[in-house]
């Protein structure tokens, strides 16, 4: 474990886990050893060389679990590589983009300390059968259509790209 890079997530539908698993297969296609775990489950980080960590952007913030995590690890991610991902929008248009990038960076800064090697905004997906409390109470959410805009190449081409950063 002591060479291993972490990919920690944290989801509220499974499409972030997807994006995870995604990223760990294609670090692993190079050669790297990779766990892959929800952030609640990291509880150290002692024996990985590098952590990648990613979720969605939900109701304009980044999930929380994910801002505790970077939070509870701060003194070891500090001294380690860090990759950091967001999923956002669900549909592809410019201004849903913008928005989106605006409240990606607006998350970033809340951990000044924090320097990742890389930061991407990927696209994400809406299912409303996938809908959690209290959100799943929400008509208007209930009767919005099942959008997928992940970009797997794009996913793909950004941890090809990470290896070397995560050295």
């Amino acid at each position: 474990m002591a060479d291993s890079i972490l990919v920690a997530y944290a989801t509220r539908s499974g499409s972030t886990q997807e994006v995870a698993e995604k990223i760990a297969a294609t670090l692993r296609e190079l050669g790297l050893a990779v766990d892959v775990q929800p952030v609640k489950q990291a509880q150290t980080l002692d024996g990985y060389r590098a952590v990648v960590v990613g979720a969605p952007l939900y109701m304009s913030d980044w999930l929380k679990e994910a801002r505790n995590f970077l939070s509870r690890h701060r003194a070891t991610l500090t001294t380690l590589p860090v990759a950091i991902f967001a999923l956002g929008p669900t549909e592809d248009k410019e201004k849903d983009w913008t928005e989106t990038r605006k409240q990606f960076d607006k998350v970033l800064s809340q951990f000044p300390w924090l320097t990742p090697v890389a930061a991407e905004l990927f696209g994400g997906r809406f299912d409303p059968a996938r809908l959690t409390f209290p959100y799943n109470l929400i008509p208007a959410l209930k009767r919005m259509l099942v959008n997928d805009i992940r970009d797997w190449d794009a996913i793909s081409a950004w941890a090809n790209g990470l290896a070397e950063k995560l050295d």
